[in-house]
């Protein structure tokens, strides 16, 4: 008997994920609901434009919502399928997972649902997630079976697959990136395969099981995490040898077996810095390597802002008739990689903010991929980063803009590379000596 297609997709969370997920669905003539606490975003989507920036993002949605395939409402709606893709944020300070927001997507559908229907669980998690989603709708839904008791013969299919998009191409990614699929048996397998083929190119590969599925996105993301960690630490380690760690890494990088990562302020997003602690949280006694890396990761924003300290001092060395007070410190960037506007779990965001609360004087931020700061931030002002006058210049997201643009005088602190040092030196030429962090 051949499986029926889809007619109708749910997108319960319309973030940096779900958004461009339902789009893409809806860009395919499927009709599409996507579900949305926030009113605002859905005020938004429905008036055919978009709350977060993604390239292309705008462009597929108001298409998609004009021709009337796409709608945002705050309530879920009867569907064939639906895609839960909600964060998993920590829950108190020992960075246990909380699967909060999981949970209540999953009573929010359950009222909703029909034998025959698909529950996918997008959103990253740690194992287990999904198991425990399927449990949560079948205490709100008696009435039905679910894969966990019923087998391949449940009225409800349920699956995870794990988002695995780079944020500034994942309109791109979406299409093209395999993806990995674990049905809580083959039928669930099965039918969340044929409804990714709706759009996807790549592969879709089918795990033994959704625990394979989770620990699989968790791993990749620690893969990366841990090779951060490395360079980070290069970084640091050049530092107290007197040592260029760019240069370092790119001499290094010449072996064809060689391919370290560049170093930065931290581990930011709401990916890598977040889903080894899943790993840790399952395991904590056999996660020693991916522990400490997190560990590493997780100390570097503080370093940096050591290194902004000790620029402040060696500048008012430098002019001992100025005082802290005087002293203008300007920061380049806070989004969490180049080019968004995302500031989850951003390293330098959290570095702005211990500066603006530490530093005395004025405090300028560059950040071009957003309208206003933060308000933990005031009183510091975002500025153009072009029209910058400072003492002290703190790079700390190397966005295109900045790096395109020359190389600004005074004393800096690079968390990137993203600044000709021997330019700066040369501008400088008989003033205070060039901090940086290389």
């Amino acid at each position: 008997m051949t499986e029926p297609t889809f007619k109708k997709i749910s997108v319960i969370g319309l973030g940096y994920i779900g958004l461009p997920t339902a789009a893409m669905f809806a860009s395919r003539k499927i009709k599409v609901v996507g579900v949305d606490v926030n009113q605002h975003a859905v005020d938004t989507i429905n008036c055919g434009e978009v709350h977060i920036v993604e390239p292309d993002l705008d462009l597929v949605v108001r298409a998609v919502v004009n021709e009337g395939y796409l709608k945002a409402t705050t309530e879920p709606e009867p569907a064939e399928a639906f895609l839960i893709a909600v964060p998993t944020p920590f829950k108190g300070e020992n960075h246990e997972p909380d699967l909060k927001y999981i949970e209540a997507a999953a009573r929010a559908i359950a009222p909703v649902l029909k034998a025959g229907d698909l529950v996918i669980l997008e959103s990253t998690s740690p194992v287990g997630a999904t198991e425990s989603m399927a449990n949560w709708l079948a205490e709100a839904r008696p009435d039905l079976t679910f894969p966990q008791t019923a087998g391949k013969a449940s009225d409800i299919r349920v699956a995870h697959c794990p988002e695995r998009v780079l944020p500034g191409k994942v309109m791109q990614e979406l299409i093209t990136n395999d993806r990995v699929i674990g049905g809580m048996t083959t039928k669930c397998s099965e039918a969340a395969s044929r409804l990714y083929k709706n759009f996807v190119t790549g592969e879709c590969v089918v795990a033994s099981g959704p625990r394979v599925a989770e620990m699989a996105k968790l791993t990749e993301n620690s893969f990366r995490d841990v090779n951060i960690a490395f360079a980070n630490e290069l970084s640091i380690i050049c530092d107290k040898l007197g040592m260029d760690v760019w240069e370092l890494i790119s001499l290094a990088n010449r072996h064809p077996r060689v391919n370290i990562l560049q170093p930065g302020p931290g581990v930011g997003g709401h990916c890598i810095a977040v889903d080894p602690w899943f790993i840790v949280s399952s395991a904590p006694e056999q996660t020693k390597l991916i522990r400490a890396a997190r560990e590493v990761n997780d100390a570097k924003p503080q370093w940096v802002i050591d290194k902004v300290h000790a620029a402040i001092g060696a500048h008012l060395s430098a002019h001992p008739d100025k005082t802290a007070t005087e002293v203008t410190l300007a920061i380049y960037g806070l989004a969490f990689k180049p080019d968004i506007d995302d500031l989850r779990e951003s390293p330098a965001l959290e570095i702005a903010r211990a500066l603006v609360g530490a530093h005395s004087g004025p405090v300028l931020v560059a950040e071009p991929n957003i309208d206003a700061l933060p308000l933990d931030l005031a009183p510091a002002r975002l500025v153009n980063h072009e029209t910058i006058r400072a003492d002290i210049h703190v790079m700390l997201v190397d966005h295109k803009s900045f790096k395109s643009s020359s190389t600004p005088t005074g004393l800096l602190v690079d968390a990137r590379g993203g600044w000709d040092i021997s330019q700066a030196k040369a501008k400088a030429k008989g003033k205070a000596s060039t901090a940086t962090d290389k």
